[in-house]
């Protein structure tokens, strides 16, 4: 078992395509480290597509509730939604931006497998920005049926994983309509996580590469 402890994270990053993909896939995990760490936790959030005002509204109201008390900073482009994989070179430009306004102990990102493209063309981009920070790659509940088969687990209680899906249907009621945005959805996740780490609920995620250490090199 590898464990990270909350009070070694004081400043993380957060990715996202789309306004809601951070709440959904890492929702749970920033209420936690908001809670347990002693210093104001710095959240950097980093969003692709902001589709129009209300979404972005959305996505800060939202994020500062997942963050109480923390330090957040949000950046959200223009890019549209579903093209990211056009727009290559000027989200890559915005990430290396991004990259020098903070040093984060932990990013979080989509996972390469995501079938959504913008989703994916993200979590390509993003290690060859953060090459030297552990990348946790998170999981978004939709249509599609491209869930990962997770290495790592952020185990939850049941009350912040039912905190997450109130905070979520509050917060973006623009999605509401989709049949798949409701609170018995995201807690089957969360509770399907839990059950594979022996836990009441988790978020889940895939790492790529990591270095341990053992001993002095």
């Amino acid at each position: 078992m590898i464990e990270l402890c909350a009070g070694d994270v004081r400043e993380i990053a957060v990715l996202g395509a789309h306004c809601d993909d951070i709440a959904i896939g890492v929702g749970g995990t920033l209420l936690t480290l908001s809670a347990r760490v002693s210093s104001p936790l710095r959240v950097h959030a980093f969003v692709l597509s902001g589709e129009d005002s209300r979404r972005e509204i959305e996505e800060r109201h939202a994020l500062a509730a997942l963050c109480p008390g923390a330090e957040v900073e949000v950046r959200v482009l223009d890019v549209p939604d579903g093209h990211a994989p056009g727009y290559w070179e000027p989200i890559k430009n915005a990430l290396e931006s991004f990259r020098h306004t903070c040093e984060p102990d932990v990013v979080f990102a989509p996972h390469r497998d995501d079938a959504h493209q913008d989703h994916r063309i993200l979590a390509e981009l993003v290690p060859t920005v953060f090459r030297d920070h552990l990348v946790l790659g998170y999981e978004i509940l939709k249509w599609e049926t491209d869930t990962p088969r997770p290495t790592i687990y952020h185990p939850l209680a049941r009350r912040i994983a039912e905190e997450k899906a109130r905070i979520l249907l509050k917060h973006y009621p623009s999605q509401t309509d989709h049949d798949w945005f409701d609170e018995q959805a995201f807690l089957g996740l969360s509770r399907l996580r839990g059950v594979q780490c022996r836990r009441p609920h988790a978020e889940a995620f895939v790492v790529e590469k990591a270095t341990v250490h053992f001993g002095k090199v």
